[in-house]
């Protein structure tokens, strides 16, 4: 049985850099940090960074809740990120966007509305 989403593991080159990075992203420090894997608890889900691997853009693509699409496109736009896919409204009140963080990884946002917090288990 399938019980949901838990992490969401980003390659990284650099990954003291990484960290750093994605702390101010997240506004989190990492709940685990080995030199072999880096782990930042967001929203009772794990985002972890994976040392010495090959980032892409293509493949599985993770989005992230937001409040704003647009103002956390322009945040992670002023931290170094580069956009891939300008903010779409793709329906029923959800906007997505997406960037590609400083180390070559597609970073996914989406305001949704109709997202219920409290079916997450």
């Amino acid at each position: 049985m399938i019980l949901g989403l838990r992490t969401a593991i980003y390659p990284v080159t650099d990954l003291p850099r990484a960290k750093s990075w994605y702390a101010q992203v997240l506004g989190v420090q990492p709940y685990f940090d080995q030199p072999f894997y880096v782990g930042f608890s967001v929203g009772g889900f794990e985002l972890g960074l994976l040392p010495d691997e090959t980032a892409g853009t293509t493949g599985p693509q993770i989005l992230w809740g937001v409040p704003d699409v647009e103002t956390e496109l322009e945040r992670l736009l002023a931290l170094g990120a580069t956009e891939l896919l300008p903010v779409q409204d793709v329906g029923e009140g959800i906007r997505v966007a997406a960037v590609k963080d400083p180390f070559g990884n597609r970073f996914g946002l989406i305001e949704n509305p109709n997202f219920n917090a409290s079916d997450v288990r």
